[in-house]
Formats: C-alpha cells, sequence, structure tokens
C-alpha cells in the first residue's frame, strides 16, 4: 500500500474520530447501529480508537430482521464479546406480533423496509438522541445528499431540504423534543477506502465477504442465496456457483457476485476494476427510482 493512500486514509480516519467524538459531547444518548457488515465493522474500529483506553460511551445497536446471513450474526456474536461491547438487538419479528408492522406479500416478499418500524420504536423506547451509521455518500444516489448529523424529525423522517449546513468542522446537533439524528462519520469515505483500511488495521469479517460455494437463484439478473426465506419461481433454478457478497444486508434482497476473491487483496483488486456500485446487487434499491429516498424519508438509515 503506498505512502499517499495511507496519509489519505488517516485523514479520513481523523476526521470520523472528530465526528464520533462530536456526537459523545453533543449528544446525552448516542447509539451505533451495528449491522455485522463491513462498514459497521469499520465505524466501531474507529469508535474505539476514538475513546481509547475507556470503554465506548455508548451501545450498539442491531435491528435483525430474522433473515440475516448466519455466517453474520455469529460474526457479531464473536465480535461484542471480543470488544466487550454492549449489544442491544430488537426483532422486526417482535414489530409484526406487537401489529407494528406487516409481512410484505407477492412473489419477492423481503423485510428491509420493515426494519426502519423496528428502529423508530427502537430509539423511542430507550431515548436515543443520535444513531451512528456507516453509510457512505458513494453507496447510492440518495446517500450523497447526507450531511454528517442528519436531522430527523419527531416522526423519525428524513427531509433532504430542511438539513442543517455544516461549514468547516461545525456541526449543529440542537433538536426539539421528540426529535433525533443519524450521524454518518464515513460519509466521506469509498468501498476502496473502507478495505483498504480494513486491510491496514488488519480488521476481520464474516465469511460471507470471501469466495465460497452457495446455492442461488438468478432472479433478474441478481445472484439471490437459496433459503428459507427465498421462494424459487416456476421458471427459475438453482445452481451452485462461487459467489462472494459486497455488502450485508436481509436475505431476501442482497445480492451475491461470482468471484474468486478469497484474500483482502482479492477484494481491492476486484473493487478497482468494478463499475457497478456495491448496492447494484441490492433488490430493494432497484423496486423504484427513489426507492431509497422513499424509506429514508419514511425513517430508514
Amino acid at each position: 500500500m503506498h505512502s499517499y493512500t495511507l496519509s489519505h486514509l488517516k485523514a479520513l480516519e481523523a476526521e470520523a474520530i472528530f465526528i464520533i467524538r462530536e456526537v459523545a459531547a453533543q449528544f446525552t444518548k448516542p447509539v451505533l447501529l451495528f449491522s455485522g457488515g463491513k462498514d459497521s465493522i469499520t465505524l466501531l474500529r474507529l469508535a474505539q480508537k476514538a475513546f481509547h483506553p475507556a470503554k465506548l460511551p455508548f451501545p450498539l445497536l442491531h435491528v435483525d430482521t430474522g433473515h440475516n446471513f448466519p455466517e453474520t450474526l455469529e460474526f457479531r456474536d464473536q465480535l461484542v464479546e471480543k470488544t466487550k461491547s454492549r449489544l442491544i438487538v430488537r426483532m422486526v419479528q417482535d414489530s409484526i406480533d406487537k401489529g407494528h408492522a406487516a409481512e410484505e406479500k407477492g412473489a419477492n416478499p423481503s423485510r428491509n423496509a420493515l426494519q426502519t418500524v423496528t428502529l423508530l420504536d427502537t430509539l423511542e423506547e430507550f431515548q436515543f438522541t443520535a444513531a451512528l451509521g456507516g453509510a457512505r455518500r458513494d453507496e447510492e444516489k440518495t446517500r450523497a445528499k447526507e450531511r454528517f448529523f442528519s436531522h430527523r424529525n419527531e416522526f423519525g423522517q428524513w427531509d433532504p431540504k430542511n438539513q442543517r449546513p455544516e461549514l468547516w468542522n461545525i456541526f449543529n446537533g440542537k433538536m426539539a423534543m421528540g426529535e433525533h439524528f443519524r450521524v454518518f462519520p464515513l460519509s466521506n469515505w469509498t468501498e476502496m477506502d473502507i478495505w483498504q483500511y480494513i486491510k491496514l488495521e488488519n480488521l476481520g469479517l464474516p465469511t460471507i465477504y470471501f469466495t465460497h460455494e452457495r446455492e442461488v437463484v438468478n432472479r433478474n439478473g441478481m445472484l439471490l442465496a437459496l433459503s428459507d426465506y427465498i421462494t424459487v419461481g416456476a421458471n427459475e433454478s438453482v445452481e451452485k456457483t462461487t459467489v462472494r457478497f459486497r455488502t450485508v444486508g436481509d436475505m431476501t434482497c442482497t445480492g451475491a457476485v461470482k468471484s474468486a476473491a478469497n484474500s483482502i487483496d482479492d477484494i481491492i483488486d476486484e473493487v478497482a476494476s468494478a463499475r457497478i456500485t456495491e448496492r447494484g446487487g441490492r433488490a430493494d434499491d432497484k423496486r423504484s427510482e427513489t426507492a431509497m429516498e422513499d424509506r429514508k424519508k419514511d425513517g430508514y438509515f
């Protein structure tokens, strides 16, 4: 890794650590959203550095759809134990059982959007005032509109036209009763930056990020992992092939890519030549031209 790349990563690291410390200074009850994916793993490492040698001053929160990759949940629990973090898990199934959310119907049902209901209920349950997330501006066009401090109204909704200006390193975390903020310290990072930082810090990852053999269903050009949550259509077939996942999400909407990358260096080379963003393999983003923006306006991550 070249020295200029290291300098670039150190600048991004310093920016993210500054923002995380600002959150701890400005908000009474922050929480770090943690999925067990590469971005939240990176965010956790940055939070550790921000407060070392002290423990994290806030807990981690995972909104579990019940349709997660088992490898990710296993890694999540191992990392939480290793880092001595406090983890709060809330289940989408509980929101469904309480009548707060309803299962989707149709041929391609997903619980991905239902996470919003569970998240908002949990933020209200614990009275969290800020939720740190690992979203990046390069992921998707709606993400590119985000500020570092993303204001949400009393209903948890995001209005892109009603965000505060962020001049230099000045962040406005003032809010009215019932409102909260989502904070994105990795906003200026790219997918390549994440992978190079993971290599630099020697961070562990769930095995699904590396090549492995798996049964998949080709659905409209996306390779979905065969599971109890996927119904194979009459005109669809299952094939066993070598794949990996560029992003971690609900198994019903997270597509794999055919790949032989079995190391961080292999993945870095693969990302360098990719012409589709990592969320290009997410079925939930393809439901409409404004799918992500619509979900965010409802309170999504």
